[in-house]
């Protein structure tokens, strides 16, 4: 079942929680990946300090600010990208974090593992992930 934008914009920790289980599919040239989403995190915007966005709107978290169901592609450390789903209301900043998915049975754990067995990278920031 393909999830449509309300499902999306629905509470952070209820889009990271129903999340699991859920598939990724990553078009590659002419194949496709299937990855089951094992492990999420929830960031619930200006309130959570742990969010991107808690300190205001800036370039980098600026697709936080956006509508649900966008990818949020960032990097960490100058050499890891991190791969979040964009929740709930536009310009209410918020998103899901995918931390561990399951590709062929094999089960990749940390969001910079994810991105590189996905080959997700800044080039799918602010992609509409329901297209």
């Amino acid at each position: 079942m393909k999830l449509a934008r309300p499902f999306f914009e629905q509470k952070t920790l209820t889009v990271a929680r129903e999340l699991l289980g859920c598939f990724l599919i990553r078009r590659l040239g002419r194949g496709m990946m299937r990855a089951q989403i094992i492990e999420t995190e929830a960031y619930g915007g200006l309130k959570d300090k742990a969010s991107h966005a808690h300190r205001g709107r800036t370039k980098r978290n600026e697709v936080m600010f956006g509508s649900a169901g966008r990818a949020y592609v960032y990097l960490i450390y100058g050499k890891y990208y991190c791969f979040n789903v964009v929740t709930e209301k536009k310009s209410s900043p918020a998103a899901v974090l995918v931390r561990g998915v399951k590709i062929d049975g094999q089960k990749i754990i940390g969001p910079g593992r994810v991105c590189r067995a996905l080959s997700i990278n800044a080039g799918l920031n602010n992609l509409d992930l329901l297209n």
